[in-house]
């Protein structure tokens, strides 16, 4: 299979991968401690760190819901596409500019998803 790609071998593969979960990580709780910021609670970075703390399962897979899932899977499906199909700094750039904000979208679906379950008071 010539157009399967293993895994990286040198740190600065390891770092981007490692970076793309840093980064959603703080987007998820940046979006979280603004919104604790708006509700006027007292420590808002406590609350933001404290949203996470969701006794409910999963319903889809690892998902909470159909959109989560979709949007993961479209992501996915759209790197891939840009990775596959360009080279060189075309690739470079679209990679550099479409991760991040597919990131951030999907963070921001997984910020709204836990928003909705909060205020329906489950």
């Amino acid at each position: 299979m010539t157009l399967a790609r293993a895994l990286p071998t040198d740190a600065t593969g390891w770092w981007f991968f490692l970076g793309t979960f840093a980064f959603y990580a703080a987007v998820r709780w940046f979006l979280a401690w603004r919104q604790a910021r708006r509700d006027g609670d007292e420590h808002p970075a406590r609350a933001a760190f404290a949203e996470e703390d969701d006794p409910r399962p999963a319903t889809t897979g690892g998902f909470r819901s159909y959109r989560q899932f979709f949007g993961f899977v479209g992501s996915t499906v759209l790197v891939v596409l840009v990775a596959g199909l360009t080279e060189g700094r075309l690739r470079l750039a679209l990679v550099w500019t479409l991760v991040p904000v597919l990131i951030t979208a999907l963070a921001y679906l997984d910020f709204r998803q836990a928003r909705t379950a909060r205020s329906r008071g489950l």
